[in-house]
């Protein structure tokens, strides 16, 4: 599964979420997911350098 399918299957299980906590679970790990891929496309368009620090 790609980035992009797992933030799509998040956003669809946080429109059928109905619990609180549960909702609060899937934004979460929602979140995390788009963080992510904003690191892959800063990574791709050479913003960001992949290598740590020396």
């Amino acid at each position: 599964m790609t980035i992009e399918q797992h933030i799509e299957e998040l956003r669809a299980e946080l429109r059928n979420a109905f619990d609180v906590s549960e909702r609060r679970e899937i934004h979460t790990e929602l979140e995390c997911a788009l963080a992510e891929l904003a690191v892959i496309v800063a990574e791709q368009d050479g913003r960001l350098d992949a290598e740590p620090p020396f």
